[in-house]
């Protein structure tokens, strides 16, 4: 990435930590498969599980640690090959969740975001239920109040692609974590698993559950990420409260304004612009930001979890996401508040007209 540019998207994928580079890179030069039984193999399988048993560590994870390529494929294997009799998520999940959940029962959710944990409608039934919630929202920030679920004997299935390696995890069955999200590689992720009767097995490898030679170099740098990981939100939240002053004496729109959040993410409208001109204008003056989720947002779709949140199209569509990182600074926050600021004048100015 060019050294001028400011890379304001983390939440859609976040640089790499130079310790996880390193131990990639060391990785590399001590190529074995892990399911060879020759010693080149053993010893790639030793480190393997060492790996393994500190990612758990990391976490606060005391269950099964099942490697995928990311939170999408850990999702998928969590959703569908679960032994559960009935669905039930909410409708501000994201992508990967709502795509192998349709026709699922949905939870209703606040005109904040925040997801109604204690809907009886839904989660009072004599089936064995899997309920499928986020912990953090990948385009708001909103942080879903998990610890005061109702689950009335439920399984619980927590999306923590936003949340790992910077909040505590939640008290869950299952959690999909991915290492690119806090400083590891794309390509990695996993699967954490209370226990393994939860879910159906699917192939040779990671305890039977998961098909595949394992990604031994991406494995020992997302471990290596989550070892040398900082505390920084204390600094992002900082920076979000003044983000969040500054948008708003500028005409701006803080989504989710009220409710909790996590402070490396927050979204913002900018009204009379659309969300496609700002994306252009702050591109073209070296600024990275993103319309909801990258996984998505390359269509500029409205965003579904607005339209859950009660926004109507036109508000929805004029709403960036901005993210931030642990070497986001000060002088960054001044960068972008004087591009939205002079963005929102003439946007308010058309307005007028």
């Amino acid at each position: 990435m060019a050294a001028d540019r400011l890379y304001l998207d983390h939440a859609a994928t976040t640089p790499m930590l130079p310790a996880a580079r390193a131990a990639m890179a060391t990785a590399m030069e001590d190529w074995a498969n892990p399911s060879s039984p020759h010693a080149d193999g053993r010893a790639a399988r030793a480190a393997l599980e060492e790996a393994r048993a500190r990612i758990a560590v990391a976490l606060g994870w005391s269950g099964h640690v099942i490697f995928t390529s990311g939170a999408t494929e850990a999702i998928a294997i969590a959703l569908t090959r679960v032994r559960a009799a009935r669905v039930v998520t909410s409708p501000v999940e994201h992508d990967a969740v709502l795509r192998v959940t349709k026709g699922a029962d949905r939870l209703p959710v606040t005109s904040d975001g925040c997801v109604c944990l204690t809907s009886d409608r839904v989660l009072r039934s004599d089936e064995r239920i899997l309920l499928a919630v986020q912990h953090v929202n990948n385009e708001t920030g909103v942080i879903q109040p998990l610890d005061r679920i109702e689950r009335d004997g439920a399984i619980l299935f927590a999306d923590c692609a936003q949340s790992a390696g910077k909040l505590s995890l939640p008290d869950a069955d299952m959690i999909a974590v991915s290492a690119h999200k806090f400083g590891g590689p794309p390509g990695i992720g996993a699967l954490l698993i209370r226990d393994l009767a939860l879910i159906e097995p699917s192939g040779g490898q990671e305890q039977g559950y998961r098909p595949g030679t394992e990604n031994l170099p991406a494995i020992l740098a997302m471990a290596a990420a989550l070892d040398s990981r900082g505390d920084w939100l204390a600094k992002a939240a900082e920076l979000r409260a003044r983000l969040d002053a500054g948008i708003e004496a500028a005409g701006g729109v803080i989504v989710a304004r009220d409710a909790p959040r996590i402070p490396a993410i927050a979204s913002y409208r900018m009204p009379g612009l659309s969300a496609r001109a700002q994306l252009i204008q702050f591109d073209l003056r070296g600024i990275s930001v993103s319309a909801g989720s990258a996984c998505s947002s390359g269509s500029l779709k409205t965003s579904h979890v607005l339209g859950a949140m009660g926004w109507d199209e036109a508000a929805a569509s004029e709403v960036v996401r901005v993210s931030f990182g642990p070497q986001t600074s000060d002088s960054d926050m001044d960068s972008f508040l004087a591009v939205w600021t002079a963005m929102a004048e003439r946007a308010a100015g058309q307005l007028k007209i």
